[in-house]
């Protein structure tokens, strides 16, 4: 994992936790493991679908694992305990993979296929698409269960997966650059940015109505 810390300024951040550093080092690679397992299953029926159907419903698929000064501020915004046993049963989303996929329908598909795989448990499903944040943002965000094995045997890790359009990613990156790094409350831009989600989204809508309606005139 590329991380944009070195090892030595990591341990500063990990100082507040009991164990050993070696440890998250340890826990961490577990992560980028699971990433790798999550990764290659979307790579597969992507794989299928161009197979099958000549069309890739994921145009992309980005990873990453938390830094530990991310996970330690996490923890300390929820009031939790600083040991690595906390951290891993109460952060979920240390290890997170967003899936971009061309069309709305395409999504539940790619969760669908996902999660009904007999090695995924599934621990928790949000869906702002059908229920979309305040702001307008929407996702799919599914955290999972999946089994990685090592020498020692098989480990259970914790991954988040985001789901959503390309037209839904353009906005939430954009909103995330303005709103947040920028630190703008201004409520004028926040309600300007919640009409540009409606009007993404009507368009994806439009889009796949659009898709669907192509598709039925040929079959």
């Amino acid at each position: 994992m590329d991380y944009k810390k070195t090892y030595k300024e990591l341990e500063h951040d990990f100082q507040q936790f009991q164990e050993p550093f070696s440890q998250l080092r340890t826990l961490i690679t577990c992560y980028e493991c699971a990433i790798y397992e999550i990764k290659t299953k979307l790579d597969v029926l992507n794989k299928e679908f161009m197979t099958t159907q000549a069309r890739n419903p994921i145009e992309s698929i980005k990873t990453r694992v938390k830094t530990p000064a991310s996970i330690i501020e996490k923890m300390n915004r929820k009031g939790l305990d600083f040991s690595i046993d906390t951290m891993e049963k109460n952060i979920y989303d240390i290890a997170g993979v967003r899936v971009i996929c061309a069309f709305m329908d395409d999504i539940y598909k790619i969760a669908d296929m996902l999660t009904c795989q007999d090695d995924i448990t599934v621990l928790q499903v949000k869906d702002y698409i059908k229920n979309p944040k305040p702001n307008g943002y929407r996702s799919l965000h599914l955290v999972v269960k999946t089994p990685i094995f090592l020498s020692t045997g098989k480990k259970e890790m914790t991954v988040e997966i985001q789901i959503r359009t390309i037209a839904m990613n353009f906005w939430a990156s954009l909103e995330h650059d303005i709103h947040y790094k920028k630190g703008n409350s201004n409520d004028d831009a926040v309600n300007k940015l919640t009409e540009c989600a409606e009007i993404i989204y009507k368009t994806d809508k439009t889009m796949m109505e659009i898709r669907k309606e192509m598709l039925d005139q040929f079959s």
